[in-house]
């Protein structure tokens, strides 16, 4: 007769083991992630607060439209909006007048994060164009090189001197003198040497006069009657430049003639 010995049921080591590592790894890749992302958290806090500050949700703002604003202004206008100005330079500009902003980035309208810096630009006013120095030259030369110069020919206004006719004395406003691209200047220029001699018209009708000028190189100005007790009525009883006085060609002769008295 064989005598078998009493044990308890055999226990199940491996799957004991199974379960329990399965536990275990489980929390233990939940510790490992949940220290990374406090790590990360951690990290993005002392970067956010200590090393860098700034907000940590930061809000979008829109850029204001700063074009056409004086500098003052257009500062008040950006700090306004939560941005920040930054660089200011000047630039020369062919219609905006100085101190006027002329360009401006980002440009307006667009979102960008809460105190971003917005650089402009402000008019240093058109490029000033000095006036050439053309005195010497003939009129049509000289209107040429004022053109070119980016100015225009405004007013000719003649007058005596020792240079031939036609040829430029002096410009107003004078050489030198800076404008606005596209001005006007005057040219002054010569009637020619004053060498003919001012008949004397005293006692002449009006046509008489007017012929005698024109034969000299001369020509008739102003004429209006005065009241006179000595000259007869109709006749030249004063004139200017006087007889004798040396004119240039085509120099203008202004006569008084002589009115009845009522």
């Amino acid at each position: 007769m064989k005598l078998r010995r009493h044990t308890s049921p055999t226990f199940d080591w491996s799957a004991l083991k199974a379960r329990f590592s399965g536990r275990f790894g489980s929390r233990l890749w939940l510790i490992a992630v949940g220290g990374l992302v406090g790590a990360f958290f951690l990290g993005y806090m002392l970067a956010a607060l200590v090393i860098f500050p700034a907000p940590i949700f930061a809000s979008d703002k829109a850029v204001p439209r700063v074009i056409g604003l004086d500098t003052e202004t257009a500062r008040a206008a950006i700090q306004t909006a939560g941005l920040n100005t930054g660089d200011v330079s000047a630039v020369n500009h062919p219609s905006a007048p100085r101190g006027e902003i002329v360009w401006q980035d980002p440009p307006p309208g667009v979102a960008v994060p809460e105190r971003s810096t917005v650089t402009i630009e402000v008019s240093n006013g058109p490029q000033r164009v000095p006036v050439p120095d053309l005195s010497g030259y003939d009129v049509g030369l000289a209107r040429t090189l004022l053109e070119s110069a980016g100015l225009q020919v405004g007013n000719l206004e003649s007058t005596q001197a020792p240079l031939p006719k036609d040829v430029v004395i002096v410009t107003r406003p004078p050489a030198g003198t800076s404008l606005t691209p596209e001005s006007r200047v005057t040219l002054v220029v010569s009637l020619g040497a004053p060498t003919i001699v001012v008949p004397d018209l005293t006692g002449l009708s009006l046509d008489h006069a007017r012929i005698e000028l024109e034969k000299a190189g001369l020509r008739m100005g102003t004429y209006f009657a005065r009241t006179s007790f000595t000259g007869v009525p109709g006749t030249i009883i004063e004139q200017d430049p006087g007889a004798g006085t040396l004119s240039a060609p085509t120099t203008a002769v202004n006569v008084v003639l002589a009115r009845r008295s009522q």
